[in-house]
């Protein structure tokens, strides 16, 4: 009986640490800023003082830069996707407001990622204004609704331009399911995002500005100096936008 029992307590004692072995670690948990600069010519941008010219070798000053970054997605090594949860993932970037360029996403997934994705404006199920409740008010202070349709700007970019400082204004958002103007991004990162627990590692992203008017399309404010609802020149400015993001450096 004394030879079964210690047998027995041995099979327990086996069991018991095979158990604790399969226990699967609880998962952990970081987060990430992502910090965005508005550039031209590598320098960032400075409203208002600052003259810049376009392809179209137009002068022009900004006189205010806002634009709206959504959908954020992280990718790991393996192609695995952590999709920040869509409530929390609408985002003001505005030129003037410091703060509002670095973006804070918490409750990521510990890991090592290398891309990062986001849309630029609001996706079209998400309207009129379904699920961003928390976003709207913002949107509406900062004058990035359609007064007219329950919808958003994408972007205002305004200033004024030529020596008789004509203005400019530039609205790019979607109307309907005629004119969608939402964009997805993916950027590459240029080295390995580390997400851990009690640390907050930044991406830097930068956004060049003087691709809104030179890119894959080209824009002259003399032949068009008021962009808003127009089927015909806010898609290409839309598709310049695509194209003006880059992730240029990842402080783990």
């Amino acid at each position: 009986m004394k030879k079964l029992a210690i047998i027995a307590l041995a099979f327990l004692t086996i069991w018991s640490c095979k158990n604790d072995d399969e226990t699967p670690a609880e998962p952990t948990f970081g987060s990430v800023v992502l910090d965005f600069k508005n550039i031209i010519d590598n320098n960032g941008v400075e409203l208002i003082t600052d003259t810049y010219t376009n392809g179209s070798n137009e002068a022009y000053n900004i006189s205010e830069l806002k634009y709206i970054i959504s959908n954020l997605v992280l990718v790991n090594s393996n192609n695995e996707e952590f999709v920040y949860p869509v409530d929390r993932s609408y985002f003001l970037i505005n030129e003037e407001v410091l703060a509002s360029k670095k973006i804070n996403l918490a409750d990521i997934p510990a890991g090592e990622y290398t891309k990062v994705r986001f849309g630029f404006g609001v996706d079209q199920s998400k309207y009129p204004l379904n699920g961003m409740a928390n976003f709207i008010p913002t949107a509406e202070e900062s004058g990035m609704l359609w007064s007219w349709s329950a919808g958003y700007k994408f972007i205002k970019f305004e200033g004024t331009y030529s020596a008789a400082d004509t203005p400019f204004l530039i609205h790019v958002g979607s109307h309907g399911t005629n004119l969608d103007n939402y964009k997805e991004i993916t950027l590459d990162l240029p080295n390995t995002l580390t997400i851990a627990e009690s640390t907050s590692p930044e991406v830097a992203i930068n956004a060049d500005i003087a691709k809104i008017f030179d890119s894959t399309n080209t824009h002259s404010l003399v032949e068009k100096s008021d962009v808003q609802v127009d089927p015909v020149n806010a898609p290409k400015i839309a598709e310049n936008i695509k194209t003006m993001f880059s992730a240029t450096g990842v402080t783990n």
